[in-house]
């Protein structure tokens, strides 16, 4: 889109300067970097970069042949921004800024560049980002309903270079418009109500899997230009599937056509390097104290709402931003104005974050992946949270995952771990990751961690799988893990699809889809996923058998869902569970099940109660709990 302006009139005004200067111009993005406009007739691009320590800025390009001469920018000095007017440039024009600074001289890639070059190659590209036509107002105006948490939120995260490539052609990735036609039926038909994308801002290096940002306002060239990402975003949402994207405000790369030393100075990180540095990543840390640094991530978070149409993002690596002292030694960080290891300046910036993004998009989610005890994540800024909607539950997955990883005889010892979760379960919105940090760098896949031969490991994974989905909690898996896959993953091939030409493989998949359609379709089961109303323990005691039972309940005081968990080899027969209401109780689910690649071991269907006093109730089923096996029941209302 162009826009016209007037020789009188400032592309970016007072206000806008003013705005930027006390970090509150949260679209930012439309005045800095290169906006294509007509000035008193002529058509050009308008650009314009914050360096405000530089000696001299300019913009170079092909067509300049990158002459730092010939296209020097004006510096307002109240602002510190650089600007220029180039006539007859466009949509598609290759540049950089050429910078003078205290380091000398350096060519930078555009901050709030729109598009980018592809890797190797680092330059900025002149993109409009309002041509692309968008037909999801129907998802965006019911949008409330797919994302509160009330509503059952499923989400397959993915990353966009493995998740499947053409080995027809030399095994590359597909393009965001061939990711539409092949990710939508395979998300429907797993019944997922979300995917996440591991980052698609633009990034140098493959193997960083996008968490080394260099382009925040750029989705990576790697799989085409910004209006194709747009294209997938809204056949996700045409097919009905919520699309959140991981975001990157903890740390940046020190690549030298990057945000670091930008203008010869630490501009957008701390020049001491115990605030600065995050040693053990290689990277940068962003100084959040300084208004126009802390302005730029608030116009980034709304940038991807705005032009993007996302429905959420996942905030990387919160933890390393909460505290100062972060993998880091003594004598190695900075203590704050208290004497404490809190950053105070991230977290206001948090909080500020969350504050306007809800404030403009009520019915998104921001996510926080916090790995620590930090209290109030999920809660409101006004009672002193952090202000996120939803946290990833780490303590969980790591719990979970160390338990389903011992030979099923130590398990009675260590029952703690499947049981812990509920002191705390409710103190947060969580969301319960099988995440792709967990099947890479030697960790093994999901199906390897499980002990056991064959058949043992594969009946391991149904269950835990289970447990994920009848917990309370939204749920998170990550690509590969729902068809069984053998080995971890790898950024440099695509998952094993191959697999599902095996029965068992096939099972694992088919449970998984089963599992979502029982999740989306009984609201005991995510009603109150956020809300100690929804859960009640039946037995959590049972470790000599390592059994747990427990009740999942929705808003209506008779909906409610049986689980019963075996995390033995043993099949137990006429195991005797109390329940809350008399009558017939039809298996809902059995990961047991013949079609599973099970054993075949159930309850013909379901089992009527009897007066049996159990379990504190006076009613009490007689049921069969198969062998490394989830069963789940619901009693039926009489006609």
């Amino acid at each position: 889109m162009t826009t016209k302006e007037s020789g009188n009139a400032a592309f970016i005004s007072d206000v806008d300067v003013h705005l930027f200067s006390e970090g509150t111009h949260y679209r930012i993005y439309e005045k800095l970097g290169a906006h294509q406009l007509e000035r008193d007739g002529v058509k050009g691009t308008h650009f314009a970069v914050w360096a405000p320590n530089a000696a001299r800025v300019s913009v170079v390009g092909d067509f300049n042949e990158w002459n730092a001469d010939k296209n020097p920018m004006v510096l307002n000095h109240s602002s510190g921004i650089w600007s220029a007017f180039i006539p007859a440039l466009g949509h598609g024009t290759l540049y950089k800024y050429f910078i003078d600074g205290a380091n000398g001289h350096v060519q930078k890639t555009d901050p709030v560049g729109f598009a980018s070059e592809m890797r190797p190659r680092t330059a900025s590209i002149v993109w409009d980002l309002d041509t692309y036509k968008w037909n999801d107002a129907k998802w965006l105006e019911a949008r409330d309903k797919k994302n509160s948490l009330g509503k059952p939120v499923s989400i397959y995260e993915l990353h966009l270079g493995s998740w499947m490539r053409v080995p027809e052609e030399e095994n590359r990735w597909l393009t965001y418009r061939e990711m539409a036609d092949k990710l939508i039926p395979y998300v429907l038909e797993m019944n997922f109500t979300h995917v996440e994308l591991m980052p698609v801002s633009e990034h140098p290096l493959d193997a960083s899997w996008g968490y080394q940002t260099t382009g925040y306002f750029a989705v990576t060239s790697r799989f085409g230009p910004p209006e194709d990402f747009m294209y997938l975003v809204d056949k996700l949402h045409q097919a009905g599937i919520g699309v959140l994207v991981d975001w990157v405000p903890a740390h940046f790369p020190r690549d030298g056509h990057a945000l670091g030393l930008f203008d010869g100075t630490h501009l957008y990180e701390h020049a001491d390097p115990r605030l600065g540095e995050h040693r053990e990543w290689g990277t940068y840390v962003f100084n959040y104290g300084r208004y126009e640094v802390a302005n730029f991530l608030l116009s980034n978070a709304m940038f991807w709402f705005d032009k993007y149409h996302i429905d959420g993002l996942r905030v990387d690596a919160v933890a390393s931003m909460l505290y100062l002292d972060y993998a880091r030694e003594n004598g190695e960080w900075v203590a704050n104005q208290y004497g404490g290891r809190e950053n105070i300046e991230a977290i206001n910036f948090l909080r500020q974050l969350n504050e306007k993004v809800y404030a403009e998009y009520p019915s998104v989610m921001m996510v926080a992946e916090e790995s620590t005890a930090w209290p109030q994540v999920t809660r409101p800024t006004y009672v002193g949270g952090l202000g996120f909607g939803l946290k990833w539950d780490m303590g969980w997955m790591n719990d979970t995952l160390q338990f389903m990883s011992l030979d099923s005889v130590h398990r009675k010892f260590h029952h703690d771990k499947l049981t812990f979760r509920s002191m705390y379960s409710f103190s947060e919105n969580f969301i319960m990751p099988l995440s792709h940090d967990e099947v890479v760098h030697g960790k093994y896949s999901l199906l390897s961690k499980m002990p056991g031969d064959a058949w043992q490991k594969f009946a391991n994974l149904r269950l835990l799988f289970g447990y994920q989905y009848s917990s309370p909690g939204k749920k998170l898996m990550f690509m590969g893990g729902e068809i069984g896959q053998w080995i971890e993953w790898s950024e440099e091939r695509s998952v094993d699809w191959h697999l599902l030409e095996y029965p068992t493989h096939a099972g694992v998949k088919q449970w998984v889809s089963d599992l979502n359609h029982l999740y989306k379709t009984e609201p005991a089961l995510y009603e109150y996923d956020c809300n100690p109303g929804g859960f009640e323990w039946i037995d959590c005691q049972d470790n000599e058998q390592s059994i747990v039972c427990f009740l999942r309940k929705g808003k209506h005081l008779d909906d409610f869902i049986l689980v019963l968990c075996n995390f033995t080899p043993v099949p137990r027969w006429n195991y005797r569970v109390g329940v809350p209401q008399g009558g017939y109780w039809k298996e809902m689910l059995n990961s047991d099940a013949e079609v599973y690649g099970g054993s075949g071991i159930g309850n013909h269907g379901g089992v009527h109660s009897d007066s049996h006093w159990h379990h504190g109730r006076q009613d009490s089923l007689s049921v069969v709990v198969p062998p490394l096996s989830i069963v789940m029941f619901k009693v039926q209302k009489p006609e």
